[in-house]
């Protein structure tokens, strides 16, 4: 009887290398997925989502882990000059490290908005004095945002009226630096922070004003709450305000209320109040909608707006 080959037998080089290629394409993929929420697991999820689509003008302290190794201040910004995506602004004594600012609305980015955040800061934390960057192009070595920022701390934001504080205390700008401090400021729409609640927004868009209230429930359990809560009546922010429907931002919905122009942003603070602990108790009903509420979702679902 022919003994069997041993041609055949064992491992094949060939079939290992493919199958180790194929795994590292796939954890490669894994990393690189993008993720629907990338502000994710940070209490100021809601705010950078603002700062990021409509605020303005806006800045906080950033709250860094302790794995993070930054010799200055490190400032998260709605926008910096040029959208770059982080500066690194020298102080007024040449000895000092200077402050790092990390833009929100940049002009380059990639599809994974956490790690640009991510690298954003990693590269502002340890930049020269005067050094800017344009775009942060992360890489897979890139650590998780959580890694990065205390998830557990919500941002204490300052809110500015122009972008004069682009430039450092003390220092001159120059007529190019001017002019684009002007030309930002002719543009930006008034915005302030309303009290009280979690990244509530009022925002002066010209003939109207506007509340944005980016809110980090689900979106299915969301859209019951604001059905329960519009079913009822009670989807208002009182008299000179009008529910105008919602917009998804960064995998988190954003209900919209047309306001009165010529009121105060505080003055809707106890509204806002209000409503917010009307749509926590609708939220936290688990019976199935009724017909008036189906029909409520159904017409909240369709008004969709567009921010601008």
């Amino acid at each position: 009887m022919a003994k069997k080959s041993k041609r055949n037998s064992g491992p094949r080089a060939d079939g290992n290398r493919a199958e180790l290629m194929e795994k590292r394409a796939a954890e490669r993929a894994a990393v690189q997925q993008v993720p629907t929420r990338p502000f994710a697991g940070l209490a100021a999820e809601c705010d950078l989502v603002a700062m990021r689509e409509f605020v303005p003008s806006a800045s906080a302290t950033l709250p860094v882990t302790a794995q993070i190794s930054a010799d200055r201040p490190l400032t998260v910004a709605t926008v910096l000059p040029g959208a770059v995506a982080a500066i690194v602004r020298p102080d007024e004594s040449d000895e000092t490290p200077g402050q790092g600012l990390i833009g929100m609305q940049v002009q380059a980015f990639s599809t994974n908005l956490g790690a640009d955040f991510a690298a954003s800061i990693l590269w502002a934390a340890g930049a020269s004095a005067g050094e800017s960057l344009p775009a942060a192009n992360p890489s897979d070595m890139v650590p998780a945002l959580t890694d990065v920022v205390q998830a557990d701390a919500p941002l204490e934001i300052t809110v500015y009226k122009n972008f004069d504080w682009w430039l450092a205390e003390g220092v001159e700008p120059t007529p190019e630096v001017q002019q684009a401090i002007s030309q930002a400021n002719e543009l930006m729409m008034p915005s302030a922070r309303i009290d009280g609640v979690s990244a509530a927004w009022w925002v002066d868009a010209g003939e109207r004003a506007h509340l944005r209230w980016v809110r980090p429930e689900d979106e299915d359990e969301l859209m019951k709450a604001l059905a329960r809560v519009h079913a009822d009546g009670g989807l208002t922010l009182g008299e000179g305000s009008k529910f105008a429907g919602s917009f998804r931002a960064h995998g988190l919905l954003v209900p919209v209320f047309d306001l009165d122009i010529e009121m105060h942003p505080a003055e809707w603070t106890d509204a806002t109040i209000e409503l917010g602990r009307r749509i926590d108790e609708a939220l936290a009903v688990d019976t199935p909608l009724t017909g008036e509420q189906l029909r409520s979702r159904d017409g909240i679902r369709g008004r969709q707006v567009t921010i601008r």
